[in-house]
């Protein structure tokens, strides 16, 4: 695996970030197979698939995609690397997470970042679909945090065709990130995400006004308050900070049994992977991190090298030459 060595000009995290987030993307792939699968009783979640052809589906390694916190099955990360892991000759399911991709109305319920179950239910129900031999989970940010929690709460009952996983920029520390998200710096991506949240929260009020009062999304100004005052109390939690606790993979990355790969710059803008949490990744033989000192938040731009056949999309080379030798 190569170094990461950042774009001329944006060796910034903030640079990084912003840029990453709206670079086009070429979209190659052949047109998705859209599938629903319920996860839970009464909740369902959009999925879309790319399958090899059936006379060797099973043998091929599928690779389900998870995005980010207000991210979709069509977030350009998820699409590039679809792009990539396709050409590869594997199969690819974009799994969007409950109520997004447009799905608010198959749910009563919110997502939120310990809903690592449903990433199981995904990959349970298409392997006894297509009798999958390989599986592998692949998340991004919120993504990455649901795809380390499954594969710790599993530990060494993880299922044979689970081979290995990937997050990158995960976070695992919810409360470090949602601090660092508050910092006047960091306040626009704060700003951006709790729009968006609040924006559906107030649709899912609309859809199902006997379980959620839309009048919960007043003067909530922060992350932290989203968290505390909605995702909490609607899901179980006794607030914010026991949501972070038990939602995080932090608390079970040290169980992880599986080839894992975590990739995280120390110049995100905002997750945040605490030294203690660092310390039980480093102890966890099964698990390789890498921890470049640029890259942002879910961007790791490099110099494209064409003649190469490298698009400067580092994470997703990366990822995929990881999947390639596990």
């Amino acid at each position: 695996m190569t170094d990461f060595v950042p774009r001329r000009f944006l060796s910034n995290g903030h640079l990084q970030t912003i840029v990453g987030n709206f670079l086009p993307r070429t979209d190659r792939l052949p047109a998705a197979e859209a599938q629903l699968v319920e996860v839970s009783p009464g909740n369902q979640v959009l999925c879309q698939c790319h399958w090899q052809p059936l006379a060797v589906r099973a043998e091929r390694l599928t690779v389900i995609l998870l995005h980010g916190l207000e991210g979709s099955s069509n977030s350009q990360y998820i699409v590039g690397n679809a792009n990539k892991l396709w050409s590869a000759g594997m199969n690819v399911v974009r799994m969007n997470m409950r109520n997004c991709g447009g799905t608010e109305r198959l749910s009563a319920t919110l997502y939120h970042s310990g809903l690592s179950g449903d990433v199981f239910a995904v990959m349970q129900h298409f392997v006894a679909e297509f009798g999958l031999k390989r599986v592998a989970l692949v998340g991004y940010s919120m993504g990455g945090n649901l795809v380390l929690k499954l594969v710790g709460d599993l530990g060494s009952d993880a299922p044979k065709e689970l081979c290995s996983a990937v997050g990158v920029s995960p976070a695992v520390d919810l409360s470090a990130s949602a601090a660092e998200l508050h910092r006047p710096w960091n306040r626009v991506y704060e700003r951006k995400f709790l729009r968006a949240l609040l924006r559906r929260f107030r649709k899912k009020a609309m859809l199902f006004p006997r379980v959620f009062d839309a009048a919960k999304a007043d003067g909530i100004s922060s992350l932290w308050e989203f968290d505390d005052q909605i995702t909490a109390l609607y899901s179980g939690f006794s607030g914010a900070e026991d949501y972070y606790e038990r939602a995080g993979a932090a608390r079970v990355i040290d169980r992880v049994a599986i080839p894992t790969l975590i990739l995280h710059a120390t110049d995100d803008p905002f997750v945040r992977i605490t030294p203690a949490t660092c310390a039980r990744i480093a102890a966890n033989v099964t698990i390789r991190m890498i921890e470049p000192a640029h890259g942002g938040h879910c961007a790791f731009l490099a110099t494209p090298r064409p003649e190469l056949g490298d698009d400067g999309y580092w994470a997703e080379s990366t990822l995929l030459r990881f999947l390639q030798e596990t």
